[in-house]
């Protein structure tokens, strides 16, 4: 039995959606803005600022363009956004420790990638489905909801690249990848449970 699942995903499958099933049938805890408020706790940054930077990046948070600009540095040499996964960072491997949890994003199947009771999951989903997803569950009133999908999934694989040197959603890195259009939420969640037993 694997006692912490995380979820990767793309923007709009239903990844937090699928979860949230998962920890239900499983009765685990389950993790996603919860990490958010713990951080915020912690390390005292807003959430508002953790929601925004803990889990999408652009190309101006990279490396080089940090070291470019001096000043996302504070005087220890370590940007505000290193500091903030590296609190995120610590969270999740607490979290893990305490098993029976289902963890969604923040790079947390990398963060977890040596630990044998981890099953890693990849929900994604074609550009359609995921469109109209975010209009109906997030009540995308934007006429192009297939440019926020773009470029919260940059965002993303550009941040989990930073930290991870690895490409998102590389199906190496999980033991499952699920395309939640095809199957859809339900079956997405009960495939995955099966999986952990």
């Amino acid at each position: 039995m694997k006692n912490i699942i995380t979820i990767s995903r793309e923007f709009g499958s239903g990844g937090r959606t699928i979860g949230k099933l998962v920890a239900q049938k499983l009765g685990y805890e389950f993790y996603d803005s919860e990490i958010v408020n713990q951080v915020a706790q912690r390390s005292g940054f807003s959430p508002e600022f953790i929601q925004e930077n803990g889990e999408y990046a652009t190309a101006k948070s990279s490396l080089l363009y940090a070291l470019a600009t001096a000043n996302q540095y504070s005087l220890g040499g370590v940007s505000t956004l290193d500091k903030l996964y590296l609190e995120q960072t610590k969270i999740i491997k607490e979290i893990a420790d305490r098993g029976k949890c289902v963890i969604v994003g923040r790079c947390a199947d990398y963060v977890l990638r040596e630990r044998t009771d981890c099953l890693h999951v990849y929900i994604c989903a074609d550009e359609k489905y995921r469109a109209e997803r975010i209009v109906q569950v997030y009540g995308e009133s934007d006429k192009k909801p297939e440019k926020r999908i773009h470029e919260k999934d940059q965002k993303r694989k550009v941040y989990y690249r930073n930290y991870t040197g690895q490409a998102l959603g590389q199906p190496l890195n999980y033991a499952l990848s699920l395309n939640s259009g095809i199957l859809g939420e339900e079956l997405c969640a009960e495939l995955i449970v099966q999986a952990a037993k």
